[in-house]
């Protein structure tokens, strides 16, 4: 009852505002604690929303990490920029990316397979023209999400043909490491 009681008289004390020379007494300033620009997010700040569509791969893809990754602005996604050349089973492929450092950080990790297909351009049916990747091999690259009926089967795009399908976790695929996102549970 006590502890209502003091909640209830501190409300009233910060609600209730002391009244002098016939007005209300204000304390502290109207002014803002900082210029507009400092607190406001600019547009690079901002997350990206999926529903956006950058056509132009100029526009839509930035390096960054000292030239090591790709900041794709469609999905805020960090790539690196060239993936590794081997092939690894699935498992071997989520280990490889949770070790992986890529300009000076950690944090990488296979892509879900909306991430990885999201790279595609439906329109040719390969990565946009003038991407700044290197070294994606027209091959078959691992996701982290494994199909729903088999655990022993993850999802895969074939960057060669843009085909998505899925595959044994016990074949060997390429890896394509990201960074960023939320991610899902491959199992």
């Amino acid at each position: 009852m006590k502890l209502k009681r003091r909640k209830l008289l501190w409300l009233l004390s910060v609600l209730v505002v002391p009244m002098t020379y016939g007005g209300l007494a204000m304390t502290g300033s109207l002014e803002p604690p900082a210029p507009p620009g400092s607190t406001m997010k600019t547009l690079d700040e901002i997350p990206p929303a999926w529903s956006q569509k950058i056509t132009d791969a100029s526009k839509r893809f930035q390096i960054v990490m000292d030239g090591e990754a790709v900041l794709d602005k469609e999905t805020g996604l960090v790539w690196e920029k060239s993936p590794d050349t081997t092939t690894r089973t699935w498992s071997d492929a989520v280990h490889y990316a949770y070790n992986k450092t890529v300009g000076g950080r950690k944090g990488w990790r296979l892509p879900t397979i909306e991430e990885l297909a999201s790279l595609t351009d439906p329109a040719t049916a390969f990565l946009p023209f003038g991407h700044p990747f290197t070294n994606v091999g027209q091959g078959v690259y691992w996701s982290y999400t494994t199909t729903d009926g088999d655990t022993s089967y993850g999802w895969i795009v074939n960057f060669d043909t843009i085909y998505v399908h899925f595959s044994s976790k016990s074949s060997d695929l390429y890896v394509w490491c990201v960074r960023g996102g939320h991610g899902h549970n491959g199992q």
